[in-house]
């Protein structure tokens, strides 16, 4: 992803059609896009700042609340598979993909091997 344009051209652009410049023409005087004058124009009006939002960012972890059921049921039930434990998952209300059931099991240092003397 590249990173956000400088704070100066946007307020030159913003400058700009607040002095009553249109959008396409400030566009295409500073050399950017259109749909960006406008964006932040918008966010000028609205926040009184060009400067841009917070890039990125981390999900938030749905299944650190429900740690102890998943161990808890992985010690019960040592053969219970991935879609097996997404599927108690969502008869208690979390509903969650494979893959997130997944990457939580690999967070958490727990694995599935079918056969015991690999463990």
């Amino acid at each position: 992803m590249t990173r956000p344009l400088s704070n100066d051209l946007r307020e030159r652009v913003v400058a700009a059609v607040l002095g009553g410049e249109s959008c396409r023409s400030a566009a295409t005087r500073f050399g950017v896009a259109v749909s960006s004058v406008v964006k932040w124009s918008q966010r000028y009006r609205a926040t009184g700042s060009v400067a841009p939002g917070r890039m990125g960012g981390h999900r938030k972890r749905v299944l650190e609340p429900h740690r102890a059921f998943i161990k808890e049921r992985i010690n019960q039930t040592p053969h219970l598979t991935l879609h097996g434990l997404k599927d108690e998952l969502a008869a208690h209300g979390v509903n969650v993909s494979h893959n997130a059931v997944w990457m939580f099991l690999r967070r958490e240092g727990l694995r599935f091997k079918k056969n015991t003397v690999r463990r």
